[in-house]
């Protein structure tokens, strides 16, 4: 089968809401699990293997990592999808232990982000690979499907969570997945210590409802965690071009900020 057009890659995406890329970055895959490996101890953690080991801003602590948001298959990926303007809005390390119940990881209005993943181990079906429900990024769904409801299989359909139909997309070192921060997603049957590191994505903010979401992106998935919205490896080494990526967070961060002392003050 022929490698699929930009087109129909877009047109996958908008109707199932992920995508897998193959191999695209393999030929970095040794620096890549090196500087993996050096962000644990260069922030004094350890994994234990009791539960999942995370850091927020991930990417942003490695220059090699950094230099992911310059290589020209992910970028040609991102823009195809969101625009080459686009905005990179933050990251996430882990080790990760156990499995993951169905959830999203936002639900703005503009629907406007995505997830780039990459496992650095093999992954399959039952060990711990992502699983996806195809199309349940999309408005009509978002109004029928609920995640407490998902996470009730059992008693609702008789059906553990595990066992709902889905797709599972089994990954190598050197893929990358990239899907929908509404898309409900899920792993079963993985190990103690699956590498994993996401990078978050959105279409740089026009309208007033973009402009509103990635304000309440930094008040609730980025301000939260981090003091500054990027680290010194990803600004030091950031070309010309990479920066075009890092202009829109910084710019709405005192807002997002504002935002979050305001929903605390309101007890939400």
């Amino acid at each position: 089968m022929s490698t699929p057009t930009p087109e129909q890659q877009r047109s996958f995406f908008e109707t199932f809401g992920f995508l897998k890329f193959p191999g695209l970055v393999k030929a970095e895959l040794p620096q890549i699990l090196a500087e993996f490996e050096a962000v644990f101890p260069q922030l004094g953690i350890k994994h234990d293997g009791t539960k999942r080991t995370m850091i927020i801003s991930f990417v942003d602590q490695r220059a090699g990592l950094s230099a992911l948001l310059d290589h020209p298959g992910v970028l040609a990926a991102v823009s195809n999808l969101i625009g080459p303007d686009f905005n990179y809005v933050s990251s996430d390390g882990n080790y990760y232990t156990g499995e993951t119940s169905w959830h999203r990881d936002s639900l703005y209005k503009s629907n406007s982000y995505i997830k780039i993943a990459f496992y650095l181990d093999k992954v399959t079906r039952d060990s711990g690979a992502l699983r996806v429900l195809p199309g349940s990024h999309r408005d009509e769904v978002q109004e029928t499907w609920d995640d407490d409801e998902l996470r009730a299989s059992a008693t609702r359909w008789g059906v553990e969570m595990r066992d709902l139909p889905a797709h599972a997309l089994e990954s190598e070192p050197g893929d990358m997945l990239v899907f929908s921060h509404r898309l409900r997603h899920a792993s079963f049957g993985g190990g103690h210590s699956r590498r994993m590191f996401t990078m978050n994505l959105g279409r740089r903010a026009k309208t007033p409802q973009e402009v509103d979401d990635l304000i309440s992106y930094v008040a609730n998935q980025w301000s939260g965690y981090v003091p500054a919205p990027y680290g010194p490896a990803m600004l030091e080494t950031a070309t010309p071009a990479r920066r075009v990526h890092l202009t829109q967070g910084p710019e709405y961060w005192e807002a997002g900020i504002a935002r979050r002392k305001e929903r605390a003050g309101k007890g939400a």
